[in-house]
């Protein structure tokens, strides 16, 4: 299907419906990377080139042929120690304190289906939709061994990558490098496209040629991170929205992780995806084996467009799961913005009340229902209900609000505790923190070792207590703060714990989803601080920033989309000032920035007034029609927010026959000029008709000529068409 093994060269080739991509075992046992890029046919190796290169030094095996160098040539998977100086995928640290690790091929096997990852998020597929090769390499005086599984999806243009490290042998090893994907280019005229960031402005798009040297970035905090995202585009200088060639590398992971993209002497580039070396060195006797997460691959001829819709694609429906995966979510009310910490039972009541009356359908209660918690000094990790706050117990305020026609939410926080908590006070061991010195604190709270099961099992259990008294349909998982004292009180290896905590949280956010099967969980981490493809396997969508302001939203969306589908994009209507900027903006305009998103709000609806509360009614009722067209349709940026006057996107179906388009007036000036939206993926010689105004256009004119904005007097205008064939 997607994976074929020629024996005379020894050459693999993964086919997508539109990329190829190959490698061959040499003479010497080594993989060695041919192409990959837009479907060719034939084999690649003829693009391999040999010279005696200065201080490039030869394996011992070639004898003395000096024009082989693995300093100099492609490979699939290069380690550390083989006399190539460029970025490695693996350093082996080994029984006699050497770092050196040479492997050799083995054998393979091809296989029907996708393969999974024990205890890591993947992509999954069927037998009918992937493929998978698992290659044996091992290191034959050390016994070391490295099986490279890829999965290759054809109708998605994706192949992915994950390794299994195993010492075969007596001694102890140590990784203290993995990365589970390396680009091997030929040559290095390319373009690195990242998301950098902080907290309430994350993933900003950053495009800069690649020099020579090493260009990088990571996150050593613990999760992915505010600052910058696990995934990253190179592109051909010419590349554009919808012309040029672009490659997507995604991380599968919520923890540490770097990506490293190097220009060599020889003008040849690589680029590896994988684990951050930062705290990391984990151990290995014999027999036991570590997982290096899975990298996404994807590449694109026709642009970053492509790109983004080939992972939407496979991410929406190969990669979140559940009773959520497919359906629309519900439009909901967060209390977070509307009452904080000072909330009481009635006061919920009151905005589950006035929710209802507007068509919002599912209330979620946010920070401080539990402990003592009226601010945020304390009582994390006391998961009990506060019903002298509330006035009643959890099991009453779940039906009040039930009673009033709407779903219930709780907001949790599962991996942190304060010190002045019952449970910290109880099990001071339990919080991360070195010994004989004061913790870093942030949010003035400590983080749980969730690398320890007993750990885990007390807080899932303390949860779901609470999770039991009634029907609670949501869950936001937030994380807000960063991991700094890296120190395990259970005698745990500092250089494996950062890794093991990242699969503790997997493991109880597993657990929640097997014993809470259609419940919807929302990840979030300061807001948009660990929105990865690794949550998205247990979390359908991730609050996508702190930041509600409908115009900083259009810049911090715009650059995730590039990466992750607007059906993860956790996306609310705020009330004005806008807490986090000050800024005004219309009501329309705030609904329709959100609706590139999962869609609800963030307010008090009392606080509203009528023709505020009208404009809420018309967005409820427009999300519920364009919800399905939004949540499954393909995604096209028809403008850059960062320069741009206007900020504008759309979503066509995948038949094309119906379209929504939305676009927001960034900037006004006095005597205005007209701003033209020309659309993209429609079928040019279609007619199309605008809902609202009966007016009527082929696609190719709307494609080419575009359609004109009005010019109206007025801050942060937005509008919204609705066309249909």
């Amino acid at each position: 299907m997607g994976i074929a093994y020629q024996e005379e060269k020894r050459i693999f080739t993964l086919e997508t419906a539109s990329t190829t991509y190959q490698f061959q075992v040499d003479a010497y046992g080594f993989l060695i990377h041919l192409y990959y890029g837009k479907k060719v046919s034939g084999d690649m190796d003829y693009l391999l080139t040999y010279y005696d290169r200065g201080f490039s030094g030869n394996p011992y095996d070639v004898q003395g042929d000096r024009t082989y160098s693995l300093d100099a040539l492609p490979q699939e998977f290069p380690e550390r120690g083989t006399g190539d100086f460029r970025v490695t995928v693996l350093t082996v640290q080994n029984g006699d304190g050497s770092y050196c690790c040479d492997l050799r091929y083995k054998s393979h096997k091809i296989t029907d289906g996708k393969y999974g990852l024990e205890g890591l998020p993947a992509v999954y597929a069927s037998d009918t939709e992937a493929q998978t090769l698992e290659v044996l390499l091992e290191d034959p005086v050390t016994k070391v061994q490295a099986v490279l599984l890829y999965g290759v999806l054809p109708e998605y243009d994706i192949i992915t990558r994950s390794v299994r490290i195993a010492n075969g042998g007596p001694d102890r090893i140590y990784v203290n490098k993995a990365a589970s994907a390396c680009l091997d280019f030929l040559d290095g005229e390319y373009d690195m496209i990242s998301f950098y960031g902080r907290h309430a402005m994350e993933r900003n798009f950053q495009r800069t040629p690649i020099h020579h040297g090493k260009q990088a970035v990571r996150s050593s905090r613990g999760a992915s991170s505010h600052q910058y995202n696990p995934a990253v585009i190179l592109a051909r200088p010419n590349t554009d929205e919808k012309s040029g060639g672009c490659y997507g590398m995604v991380f599968v992971y919520s923890g540490n992780f770097e990506c490293e993209i190097e220009k060599d002497q020889f003008n040849q580039t690589r680029a590896i995806m994988g684990l951050s070396e930062a705290f990391f060195s984990y151990p290995l006797d014999e027999g036991e084996t570590f997982v290096i997460p899975e990298t996404v691959l994807t590449y694109s001829d026709q642009g970053f467009g492509r790109l983004s819709r080939n992972l939407h694609r496979c991410f929406r429906r190969h990669l979140c799961r559940g009773r959520y995966r497919d359906q629309v979510r519900p439009i909901l009310v967060n209390s977070w913005e509307a009452d904080y910490f000072h909330f009481t039972g009635e006061s919920i009541c009151r905005l589950a009340k006035e929710a209802a009356g507007l068509g919002v359908e599912m209330l979620v209660l946010d920070d401080g229902w539990f402990g003592k918690r009226d601010d945020d000094n304390s009582s994390l990790g006391d998961w009990t209900v506060n019903e002298e706050k509330l006035g009643c117990t959890m099991g009453e305020l779940i039906r009040r609000v039930n009673d009033l026609g709407l779903k219930f939410g709780i907001w949790i926080e599962p991996e942190m505790i304060s010190e002045d908590s019952d449970l910290y006070r109880a099990h001071p061991d339990w919080a991360l923190k070195i010994p004989r010195r004061n913790p870093i604190r942030a949010r003035n709270q400590l983080v749980l070792d969730f690398s320890r099961k007993e750990i885990r099992d007390h807080v899932f259990d303390a949860i779901c207590a609470v999770l039991d008294q009634g029907n609670v349909e949501y869950i936001k998982w937030d994380m807000n703060r960063s991991i700094n004292d890296v120190y395990s009180w259970s005698g745990r290896e500092h250089g494996r714990l950062l890794y093991d905590y990242v699969l503790g949280v997997y493991d109880f956010l597993e657990r929640l989803i097997q014993r809470y099967p259609d419940m919807l969980i929302e990840g979030c981490c300061g807001g948009g601080g660990r929105f990865d493809a690794g949550m998205l396997y247990y979390a359908p969508q991730i609050w996508c920033s702190d930041n509600t302001d409908a115009i900083d939203r259009l810049e911090i969306q715009y650059g995730t989309s590039f990466i992750y589908p607007a059906s993860s994009i956790g996306a609310h209507v705020s009330a004005v000032p806008n807490h986090q900027t000050g800024r005004i903006t219309p009501m329309r305009t705030r609904g329709i920035v959100a609706m590139a998103g999962t869609f609800g709000y963030e307010l008090d609806f009392g606080r509203l007034s009528e023709d505020e509360k009208r404009e809420v009614r018309l967005q409820v009722e427009a999300y519920h029609k364009y919800a399905p067209l939004i949540q499954n349709g393909d995604y096209y940026r028809l403008t850059n927010p960062q320069t741009d006057e206007v900020g504008a996107w759309a979503f066509v179906s995948e038949d094309k026959k119906d379209v929504l388009i939305s676009a927001v007036m960034i900037r006004r000036h006095g005597n205005m000029t007209v701003n033209y939206i020309r659309l993209q993926g429609l079928a040019p010689e279609k007619i199309y008709r605008d809902e609202k105004t009966g007016k009527s256009y082929s696609g190719a004119a709307l494609m080419e000529a575009g359609i004109p904005l009005p010019i109206e007097e007025g801050e942060y205008l937005a509008y919204q068409m609705y066309l249909r064939q």
